[in-house]
């Protein structure tokens, strides 16, 4: 119960500055800054709050599915509050808390809760490649936001159209410093992220044959199809410099959100074993199950002969018990 009234107390936080941010298309207000700050906080502050619960009572702290996703909205949702401050008059979270929603709403309806498998041999390598992977992924977000804005700010000034009331976003030379710097930083974050990946692997096919993922899973190849094209854009965004000036770094961007949703797809519904239990983990909780039942079972027949002649003592003396006595028996009872 903790931990869906949580989820719900700071993401209808965010729901709630995500209507504040929408109402600037319609009115002005002196106080909404003010109010959509203390909803931004709030959510935030709750958001950590959760998290520090969930890794204080798991052995593995926030080492699941479902905690990666909400670790990842959590830092969208601290970028959202970084850029409201710097800037307070643009609305940053018309474009960021819907992805921060979203993220909630994978993490609560289709992520896995289970931990992922950890030996201490692979602690090291596990904890670099899922902590690189999810700050690759937030960086390929917020390119994606900037990446929107500078569409929609480039739309706006090509087609010399009014300022829309309250609807205000930064300039094109900072969105385009914004996503052409997440593009090179997603790109560095999801390399070392996969490179780890692998070499957990090869410690784990080294170390415990049964508990490593075979490389044909979805998950490593979908995950070595995003590295790949995040590389050609980065080296494309590095070597031909129109790629870092007006739409093109933001198409980028927004194609490369496009390949991070569809491997998120892809291992959310793909048959995956990374991050479960594998065979040689089944087989031993299967012969530990096996041995205590075995267990259980010899204790069981040890104590069964002993029970089963008291057993026939009691009906042969009952057989053989005089009728009188049987009587005389009752009568003491009911005179009792």
């Amino acid at each position: 119960m903790l931990s869906g009234t949580s989820i719900f107390c700071f993401a209808a936080s965010y729901a709630v500055a995500l209507a504040l941010e929408a109402s600037r298309l319609f009115f002005r207000s002196s106080v909404r800054g003010a109010v959509l700050l203390a909803f931004g906080a709030a959510g935030l502050l709750a958001h950590t709050i959760f998290l520090a619960y969930r890794a204080g009572s798991e052995a593995m702290p926030l080492a699941s599915e479902f905690d990666w996703y909400l670790v990842a909205a959590w830092l969208l949702a601290a970028v959202y509050l970084y850029l409201m401050l710097h800037f307070p008059r643009t609305a940053v979270g018309l474009f960021t808390l819907p992805l921060v929603l979203g993220l909630i709403a994978v993490a609560a309806k289709f992520a896995n809760r289970q931990p992922f498998p950890q030996t201490r041999a692979s602690q090291f390598w596990g904890t670099i490649h899922g902590a690189f992977l999810l700050l690759g992924a937030v960086a390929v977000l917020v390119g994606f936001v900037t990446g929107v804005m500078h569409l929609a700010q480039s739309y706006r000034l090509k087609h010399k159209l009014p300022a829309v009331q309250g609807f205000q976003l930064p300039s094109l030379e900072w969105l385009e410093r914004t996503n052409s710097r997440a593009t090179i930083l997603s790109a560095l974050m999801l390399a070392v992220g996969f490179v780890s990946g692998l070499l957990l692997n090869l410690v784990n096919q080294s170390k415990h044959p049964g508990e490593s993922v075979p490389w044909t899973d979805p998950v490593v190849w979908s995950s070595g199809m995003l590295l790949v094209w995040m590389l050609a854009a980065a080296l494309f965004s590095l070597l031909y410099r129109p790629a870092r000036q007006g739409r093109k770094v933001a198409y980028l961007t927004v194609a490369s959100f496009v390949v991070l949703v569809a491997m998120l797809g892809v291992q959310l519904v793909a048959p995956s074993v990374h991050g479960q239990k594998t065979k040689s983990q089944h087989g031993r909780v299967f012969r530990n199950a096996t041995a205590v039942a075995a267990g259980w079972d010899q204790r069981a027949c040890e104590r069964r002969p002993t029970r089963i002649l008291d057993f026939g003592f009691w009906i042969l003396d009952s057989a053989i018990q005089n009728p009188k006595s049987k009587i005389q028996n009752r009568d003491e009872r009911g005179a009792r």
